[in-house]
């Protein structure tokens, strides 16, 4: 049995990879994946949080975090190739506008 402290220590590393990545890179692909990867950081700790207590909640919650990050991951995509056929480029500073 794994303790519960791995699983958080995994969480915050992952998590601080997330926001490290969407901190310091330019492309819409990469923060939307960092994104992603935070979402799931939090997701493994209320997995971890629910199987220390042994209660369902916390993976009720996991459930619907991924519902809503599935429906953001489909409009997110939506909005970045609209993007990227309107301004040619991917990249954060050259996008500044959202008019076509």
């Amino acid at each position: 049995m794994i303790p519960t402290n791995y699983y958080l220590i995994l969480s915050a590393i992952l998590f601080g990879l997330g926001v490290i990545a969407f901190i310091f890179r330019r492309n819409i692909i990469t923060i939307f994946m960092s994104i992603e990867l935070m979402l799931n950081a939090v997701n493994l700790a209320f997995v971890a949080f629910s199987q220390a207590w042994n209660h369902l909640s916390g993976q009720v919650f996991v459930l619907f975090v991924i519902v809503v990050a599935a429906a953001e991951a489909a409009v997110g995509l939506g909005i970045i190739i609209l993007i990227q056929r309107n301004r040619q480029s991917l990249n954060v500073e050259r996008v500044d506008l959202l008019k076509l």
